[in-house]
């Protein structure tokens, strides 16, 4: 046991050699390797919060913090406090007790404590400093309800949002974790120093806030607490170890010289009103009607709200919520704007867009724009914006590690801090969102609504832009809650949110309304009266609650549609018995296309998409034949991708071309086909597909057996006579029968001649057909279609319910005043890949990155070698080896969590810095035959199918 005479209450105390002995930082976290005084890094920290009010934070942020701290430039004092304050804890004998070579001189100060006692009852110090904070603020004065907010911020600085019962100290500790009267008279000087230090003559009474911020307030500046801990944290900061020598002054120097190496940014500022004719100049034409409607709409709205914008594939949506984001700013204040894409959709066209529109706005802005996605370096824009020259690059990066490429072992991979450019300070762990501006998976928001750690910092990312959501239909149930999660913390923090769809069913637009009234009124649930019905032309719907606070309002305007509604004939083909056959669609393409021509095929599998593609080998040539779905590598899926839109473009040649897809071709794929042959799916899905179908109407040359459009749609097989027919079984599972069955019933129903469908005419009705309450389906098919439907209803419900323990709000505390507690039953990040979070969890859940195994070493798919143990090296061979990540077959998903791992050398070792981690498990093939046993499956890769399924493995 360490001798311990210091424990003696007879040492006499010394405030000022106290104050100068509190360490904050050690020599090693520092860039001069002098230790930092505690009270350094809390004006450091203050410091740098006053340059994030100044040159990050949204002007709608700005104000709102205003009202809360009592007037104009009071939000930036509050804020400096507040992150100023958050380390407190340290000044206790839990923390100091740890610092081996510096607590001598604290006991010689006077601040005792008998060691083995504390040393055995830990207290984490942002637990501490809350607990310590709150007498000392209602002895100051301050009431109840703004010590019972604050004091969550500084609990939560480490990530977690604990209740109050969990930060009082270890009752078995004797009080040594806290420190004897010496340590509060220590404690008390410390923050009044601080107080005076931030605003000259203030002290704590003074420092009251006005009002209680709302909820979402509280939640950002959480996270800007968070944010400037870690910036101050930065071994880059010099540290100040002589008391004497410690001032503000000095403290913004040096935050100031860091921020300027950092780089770091917001985006707009205070961003000008559009004028006349903007649309032109940023996107190279007038705008259509959909276009202008949306801005009109926007910038016309009285408040921040829900804009909705409907309208069929082709009419420019992505455009129309870009201008409308821009009005929404530069009325409201937002600084940025968050992009947010389906999963499954082709990112790159929308990142160029996003980029191209910033750049109008602001040349010197068009840098910032972050493709917040783990296969970002194979997209062309991105990979070519990163190899530009260093000023070009200073702020376009987003958070790797948020998709999966790290695992918490650290990242000292020869990349890091010291060695990066300035921007990729937000290449960091949960930073990504951070970013000025950012064009996503939408996964990236609805993770940023899961009760895991660091969420601060994530919602904090989002609550100054305007939020675009592309496609938003394609949130499936699973998503949606935490979609309307977000929605409520959006209306309560006066978040701008435009939302784009071509099928958005009324239960979906009804339901993402009253989300986002429910936080605008401060309220867990609102019911809303039922909004405008869709007409099938481009509408705007705009929900909203007043400024004087008379509740909630709403419009829905429509206008023209920019290009002609066009009839599709719909073709019915059953599939024959025998299961795979695919000849009869070979037959069908080989017939149709005998002049040439451009098909797309869409399977709802992808087994089905590979056995066709494997058919087709026999028939046509191979440049005629691209197969394209999620079990191709991340490269070629990539370069496919390309290739797709560059040949089914507006920009031609002769001949004939297939590809075979899976849902990959469903959104945000702008692509024109002359013919499309799908399997059945819900009808919002199929309506996607045909959205591909002549997309240019007769702008394009066809051949003349194709010149007029037509979906055929196969992937069932005929029940008996006058009854339902019968679907695959991975078509249930995935769509749900009841939906299959309806969707069925429209499709014989437009079967035959003058028949087929209007599009876009037809659709809302088409759609209500499918998810309304009606029953249209044959009598034979009723009985069948009705026990269909109430499963799919069942378990829809069920799959929204088990999202609840996940959701950022439990249940019953929406309406609450502050944030403490929110955290309890908090969802481990090693939990993400179970229930329903598997949607928003990073996809290399279900993903593996492919390595072949060549003798004794280990080699890409390309034929680089990788290390003994699978070391990587140098960032080429990283992303090379990143490129070769495929998602697994569905059959063996379950099993492959336990049954996959890394290879050795792709966890971070403090002795290996050379090493670059790997964050994905390793799929190892033989390196000949390429193949390799999963879960009772034989699995092989092939370069041109991607991986199969060969079946049970003998």
């Amino acid at each position: 046991m360490e001798h311990d005479p210091e424990h003696d209450p007879e040492h006499d105390l010394d405030v000022a050699r106290a104050l100068g002995a509190l360490v904050g930082k050690t020599r090693d976290r520092t860039a001069n390797e002098v230790m930092s005084l505690l009270l350094t890094h809390l004006l450091d920290t203050a410091a740098v919060a006053e340059l994030l009010w100044a040159h990050y934070l949204a002007p709608s942020l700005r104000t709102a913090l205003d009202e809360v701290a009592g007037g104009p430039g009071r939000g930036r004092e509050l804020l400096k406090w507040i992150c100023g304050v958050h380390d407190l804890g340290k000044a206790t004998p839990a923390f100091q007790l740890r610092l081996k070579d510096h607590r001598h001189e604290v006991r010689e100060a006077g601040l005792t404590w008998h060691h083995d006692i504390a040393k055995r009852h830990p207290w984490r110090h942002e637990r501490a400093g809350a607990h310590l904070l709150q007498p000392m603020l209602r002895e100051a004065g301050w009431p109840a309800e703004h010590v019972d907010w604050v004091w969550p911020q500084v609990a939560a600085h480490h990530g977690h949002f604990v209740p109050g019962n969990s930060i009082a100290p270890p009752s078995r500790g004797l009080g040594q974790p806290v420190g004897d009267g010496n340590w509060d008279l220590v404690r008390g000087e410390l923050l009044r120093r601080l107080t005076a230090e931030l605003e000259p003559g203030a002290d704590l009474a003074a420092r009251v806030p006005a009002h209680v911020p709302s909820r979402a307030l509280q939640l950002l500046i959480s996270g800007l607490v968070v944010m400037a801990d870690w910036i101050a944290s930065a071994p880059d900061l010099d540290g100040v170890d002589k008391l004497a020598d410690l001032s503000y002054a000095d403290a913004r120097t040096r935050a100031e010289k860091l921020w300027k190496k950092l780089g770091l940014r917001g985006g707009w500022g205070e961003l000008r009103k559009p004028a006349d004719g903007a649309f032109t100049e940023r996107f190279g034409h007038p705008p259509r009607p959909v276009q202008e409607l949306a801005a009109r709409v926007a910038r016309t709205s009285p408040a921040p709200g829900l804009l909705i914008v409907e309208a069929p594939t082709g009419e420019g949506k992505t455009w129309a919520g870009l201008t409308a984001a821009e009005e929404f700013a530069a009325a409201h204040g937002a600084d940025g704007v968050f992009v947010g894409m389906p999963p499954k959709a082709t990112i790159g066209p929308t990142f160029a867009q996003v980029r191209q529109w910033v750049r109008a706005i602001d040349a010197e802005l068009a840098p910032h724009v972050a493709l917040l996605d783990a296969r970002r370096h194979l997209n062309e824009a991105w990979s070519a914006l990163v190899t530009a020259p260093l000023h070009e690059q200073l702020a376009a990066a987003g958070d790797c590690a948020e998709d999966g490429d790290g695992d918490g072992d650290g990242d000292e991979d020869g990349d890091s801090a010291r060695s990066q450019t300035p921007a990729e300070w937000f290449f960091g762990d949960q930073r990504g969102l951070l970013c000025p501006f950012v064009v996503a998976p939408v996964d990236q928001l609805l993770s940023a609504m899961t009760r895991t750690g660091h969420v601060m910092m994530r919602a904090a990312g989002l609550l100054g832009k305007v939020v675009v959501l592309d496609e938003v239909h394609a949130v499936d149930v699973q998503g949606a809650p935490f979609l309307h999660e977000g929605l409520r913390w959006f209306g309560q923090a006066g978040v701008p949110v435009v939302l784009l769809s071509a099928t958005l069913t009324a239960e979906q637009r009804q339901r993402l309304a009253e989300a986002y009234l429910a936080g605008a009124a401060g309220r867990e649930e609102c019911t809303y009266p039922e909004l405008s019905a869709s007409t099938g032309r481009p509408a705007v719907t705009l929900v909203w609650q007043e400024p004087d606070g008379s509740g909630p309002r709403s419009t829905t305007t429509a206008c023209p549609s920019w290009q002609q509604g066009r009839r599709v004939a719909v073709e019915p083909r059953p599939e024959p018995d025998e299961p795979g056959d695919c000849a009869f669609v070979v037959d069908l393409l080989a017939r149709d296309l005998a002049d040439g021509g451009r098909a797309l095929v869409v399977r709802n599998t992808v087994e089905r998409a590979q056995a066709l593609a494997a058919a087709l080998r026999g028939r046509f040539a191979a440049d005629e034949v691209v197969v394209l779905h999620e079990q191709l590598t991340a490269r070629v899926r990539a370069d496919r991708t390309a290739e797709c839109l560059r040949r089914l473009g507006t920009d031609r040649g002769p001949g004939r071309l297939v590809v075979v897809a899976t849902q990959v071709a469903e959104q945000s794929f702008d692509a024109d086909v002359d013919l499309l042959v799908t399997d059945l799916a819900p009808i919002d899905l199929l309506v996607q597909r045909i959205g591909r179908l002549h997309r240019a109407g007769g702008a394009l040359p066809r051949p003349a057996s194709l010149a007029a459009p037509r979906v055929v749609v196969t992937g069932y097989a005929p029940g008996p006579a006058g009854r339902a027919p019968r679907f695959p079984a991975a078509a249930e599972r995935r769509y749900g029968r009841g939906p299959l069955l309806r969707t069925a019933a429209l499709v014989f129903a437009a079967a035959g001649p003058d028949r087929g469908w209007c599009v876009p005419d037809d659709v809302p009705e088409l759609t209500a057909a499918v998810y309304g309450e009606g029953d249209e389906v044959p009598d034979g098919w009723r009985q069948d279609a009705a026990a269909a439907t109430a499963e799919w209803r069942r378990r829809r419900a069920e799959l929204a319910d088990e999202a609840v323990p996940y959701l950022l709000t439990r249940r019953g505390t929406g309406e609450t005043a502050t944030l403490a507690g929110a955290h309890a039953t908090a969802v481990a990040p090693h939990r993400l890949d179970e229930g329903p979070t598997a949607l928003v969890a990073d996809r290399t859940l279900r993903e593996a990155v492919v390595v072949l195994r060549d003798g004794d070493r280990y080699v890409t798919l390309g034929g680089s070698a990788l290390g003994a143990d699978g070391e990587v090296t140098t960032p080429a061979l990283r992303d090379e080896l990143y490129g070769d990540t495929v998602e697994l077959p569905e059959s063996c998903r379950a099993a492959a969590g336990g049954a996959l791992a890394r290879l050795p050398g792709w966890h971070w070792r403090p002795d290996c810095k050379h090493r670059r981690p790997i964050g994905g498990r390793a799929l190892v093939l033989d390196g000949e035959a390429r193949t390799t046993r999963l879960a009772g499956r034989l699995l092989r890769y092939d370069d041109a199918l991607g991986l199969l399924d060969e079946g049970p493995a003998t």
